[in-house]
């Protein structure tokens, strides 16, 4: 994987969105959201991570403030917001996670100041996402950072105005492909293709993964294990596929690294623990 930093601890930011991911069925919630995810396992790698977001004041904000900490991400440019943390509901289905429902809570307002912005210049790559409401500021984040990955959930919800608007900023766009064959990916690739990203991967699932860099298309099998929780398996395989590029890890092992992190992801619930009673939010 090209793009490495010469020998120095890589640094990757994620930026956006956070939620905590509430399991009726558990009667439990865990920390959780694409860009904060992102930063999690990034820093589980070793890598320097920061993130920026905005945390209710509640005790969902307050847990997953607590839980970054312990994990050694940088929290310095986190903002405690008076209010309600943003949340999903999520029902499992034989280890398979589905969202069922939604608040975007204080995180429905958030936006970027001009000291994030400086914050971000001194990292090697922003990470965000679909749901974080950072596209007006694309721009300014490419131009703080100079690497952005862009997250950009399922291939079937894009418009093609959105893809549009936003590829040209995007170095390395991530997107899942839930179900579709290998040459419907093919031709999803064709699509995006030539218009910003210098690597576009696409998960796929218990099928694995397809990235495509110069001009190559690379395959990546699933890992085999008894699944408790697929949820911010999509993610440990992102972190770990970015953390290759900074540290210009030979792709094919790149790619197995990332399929490892996945699987070890969907053996325990939520996307990296930390735990809290659904009626202490």
């Amino acid at each position: 994987m090209s793009g490495g930093t010469e020998g120095r601890v890589p640094r990757i930011i994620g930026v956006g969105d956070n939620v905590v991911d509430r399991y009726p069925q558990l009667g439990k919630c865990f920390p959780g959201g694409n860009a904060l995810n992102v930063a999690v396992f990034a820093r589980r790698r070793g890598l320097h991570t920061a993130y920026i977001g905005w945390l209710g004041t509640d005790a969902a904000g307050r847990h997953i403030h607590r839980s970054l900490e312990s994990e050694g991400v940088d929290v310095s440019r986190v903002r405690m917001v008076e209010g309600a943390n943003a949340f999903d509901v999520v029902h499992l289905q034989d280890g398979e996670r589905e969202f069922v429902g939604s608040s975007k809570g204080i995180a429905a307002s958030f936006t970027l100041s001009a000291d994030d912005l400086a914050f971000v210049r001194d990292f090697d790559l922003v990470h965000t996402s679909v749901y974080s409401l950072t596209e007006s500021h694309l721009p300014a984040l490419k131009q703080a950072c100079g690497r952005l990955s862009f997250d950009y959930s399922s291939v079937q919800r894009l418009t093609e105005e959105y893809l549009e608007a936003t590829l040209p900023f995007v170095d390395y766009a991530c997107f899942s492909a839930g179900r579709l064959s290998i040459q419907e990916i093919r031709r999803f690739h064709d699509r995006v293709r030539g218009k910003g990203p210098r690597a576009i991967l696409l998960t796929r699932g218990e099928e694995g993964a397809a990235l495509y860099q110069g001009g190559n298309e690379f395959l990546q099998r699933a890992i085999a294990v008894e699944v408790t929780d697929t949820l911010g398996a999509g993610d440990a395989f992102i972190a770990v596929c970015l953390t290759g590029f900074l540290e210009s890890t030979d792709i094919p092992s790149g790619l197995r690294a990332a399929a490892e992190e996945a699987a070890r992801t969907c053996t325990n619930y939520g996307a990296f623990g930390y735990p809290l009673d659904i009626p202490s939010i």
